[in-house]
């Protein structure tokens, strides 16, 4: 086939490839479109899964008459204007691709009327073919309707899945942009039926009722909020706690300068942050919102903008490490960070095993006074109660089969499990101690040389030094070769060599590694936990005491090494409630 020009109907239809995947692409461009108008208020409507209709209606500034005809051409924008324009987007769309991608797939009404204009216009697009503008009812805003999405290219059309899935799509991409933009109301209908209505959340507690309606009352009751900022950047949002750990990432929402992003690394960072307090293969949840220069990030790094660039990775990503450290280390009783404490079902559930017997008020009366008997300590006697205000895990009473401690706080009834609790306390002491001195290191009797590529040899000499900081002596032999001379002693059984390797790849790739810390806290980990008070094992009370203020004093107490609760607390209203008290 000779070279010649692409028709503009295949132009557009390829672009809308890009711009266009399925439905739910449709419903996240006309919504973000309808954000960057500055609207409070936005309605989508959708039929047969968004095959048969999308509509997306605002309150935002609106589109001028003489430009609505514009606005379906491509690369027509009123976002950025130049160069600098683009090196610092503030806007969620500004390549002027959607409204032409979508119209080449569709038939598309976009109904305008601005604002201090008398009335509203309206143009259609039926594939390639854009109508001349024509006078329409509507208030100040826009409305933009797609009809029969991907009638002119029935092999895409055939690619849906159902209505279902393919509704259950878009519902998602509205609960992301609804987690991301807490002044806007958002309402949602799927073939006439309201699937959300959500009305603007101005107040903390009205935005935790949104993510409660969003990610589920489970996850607000098992998070805790968090604000900070530092290096011209600020962090905020709800980490979830370490025992509100997930299966799969599925709760898992990062927002850049208020735009839903997926980027390494952000994910890197907020997982090296919750490694020390999961369980193996568990994934946390969060909702977090960073905030950085929009000069410092490049949002033009892919074509539906889900993905971005920092032009300072580094800093980013110890800054979000840090920070979300920082606030998992204070989840210790009496901590900042506490979540709010929900009565266990099982203990909930137990309630109704009880009966109420009806009685006479003298046969009531009559077994009070039996029951109570007057006491015979004098009333002048001064008996001063245990002191609760420095002591949040309160004062142990009892053992229970020798697992767990039995506690009486000024809130009710505290249960730990000594041996979590234990391991944990000497998890943490450990760590300091081993971050407070020199790592002993082990000389090795034969050098071992490691066979690697010229650009890991290089990382091997330029961080010699970093090395020698963690208890390795590696040297360069060749352009593609290391020695290693010296190792930490804790590591010795651990195969240093392939740690070696894979610390030299991290370096290579990433500019840094964590691999030996992870290693040696693994190791110290597993001692915390086979030196640490074993099931069956009597406490005295004093010792039960000391574990407990110890606890408090202690970063992430409120679960062990593996991620498990150390500890639970039953407040009196929850007790009454259990035995039917007042009732």
């Amino acid at each position: 086939m000779p070279i010649h020009l692409l028709s503009q109907k295949l132009i557009n239809q390829i672009a809308a490839g890009e711009v266009v995947e399925r439905p739910a692409s449709v419903v996240k461009e006309l919504v973000e479109n309808s954000l960057d108008a500055g609207a409070d208020r936005i309605e989508i409507d959708i039929d047969k899964g968004g095959a048969g209709l999308i509509r997306v209606r605002d309150n935002g500034v609106g589109i001028p008459h003489a430009e609505l005809a514009l606005a379906l051409e491509r690369h027509a924008t009123s976002k950025i204007a130049s160069l600098q324009d683009l090196e610092s987007v503030r806007s969620m769309g500004f390549r002027g691709e959607a409204l032409p991608s979508i119209a080449s797939v569709s038939r598309l009404a976009l109904t305008s009327r601005a604002q201090n204009e008398s009335g509203a216009w309206r143009v259609t697009a039926d594939g390639a073919t854009v109508s001349e503008p024509q006078p329409a009812a509507h208030p100040e805003g826009t409305s933009v309707a797609a009809r029969d999405l991907f009638f002119n290219t029935p092999a895409r059309r055939k690619f849906l899945r159902t209505e279902k899935t393919e509704f259950n799509h878009s519902y998602n991409v509205v609960r992301r942009l609804a987690l991301g933009r807490f002044d806007v109301a958002f309402k949602l209908s799927h073939n006439g039926r309201e699937s959300l209505d959500l009305p603007v959340a101005d107040s903390q507690e009205q935005r935790e009722h949104r993510l409660a309606k969003l990610c589920g009352k489970p996850f607000i009751d098992n998070a805790v909020h968090f604000e900070h900022a530092a290096a011209g950047m600020r962090l905020s949002g709800w980490l979830a706690l370490p025992t509100f750990s997930r299966s799969q990432a599925d709760l898992q929402y990062v927002y850049v300068n208020g735009r839903a992003i997926r980027d390494k690394v952000v994910s890197h960072a907020l997982k090296l942050a919750y490694q020390d307090v999961l369980f193996h293969g568990r994934q946390p949840a969060y909702v977090i919102y960073l905030e950085v220069g929009p000069e410092k990030v490049d949002v033009n790094a892919h074509p539906q903008k889900t993905e971005v660039r920092f032009r300072e990775s580094r800093m980013v990503h110890d800054f979000l490490h840090h920070t979300v450290e920082r606030v998992l280390a204070q989840t210790r009783p009496g901590g900042e960070t506490r979540a709010r404490d929900t009565l266990p079902t099982r203990l909930a559930n137990s309630g109704g095993r009880q009966t109420n017997i009806p009685l006479s008020v003298s046969e009531q009366l009559a077994s009070y006074a039996r029951l109570h008997q007057p006491s015979e300590v004098s009333a002048t006697a001064d008996t001063p109660g245990p002191d609760y205000s420095e002591a949040p895990l309160g004062f142990a009473l009892a053992q229970i089969h020798g697992v767990y401690i039995l506690a009486q706080s000024r809130e009710g009834l505290v249960l730990v499990d000594m041996h979590a609790a234990h391991e944990r306390v000497l998890y943490e002491k450990l760590k300091q101690e081993a971050a407070g001195g020199s790592v002993a290191a082990q000389p090795l009797l034969v050098p071992e040389t490691l066979e690697v590529s010229a650009s890991e040899a290089e990382a091997a000499e330029d961080h010699a030094p970093e090395f020698r900081q963690l208890g390795f002596e590696i040297d360069r032999q060749s352009e593609s070769s290391v020695s290693i001379r010296q190792v930490p002693a804790i590591l010795r059984d651990r195969n240093p060599a392939g740690l070696v390797r894979d610390v030299l790849a991290d370096l290579v790739t990433a500019g840094s590694s964590t691999r030996v810390n992870i290693a040696v806290n693994e190791i110290l980990a597993t001692v915390a936990c086979h030196a640490s008070a074993r099931a069956n094992r009597k406490l005295s009370i004093p010792e039960m005491n000391a574990l407990l203020r110890q606890m408090e004093k202690t970063e992430r107490a409120d679960q062990c090494n593996h991620g498990r609760p150390t500890w639970t607390v039953l407040s009196m209203a929850e007790l009454d409630s259990l035995f039917l008290r007042g009732q």
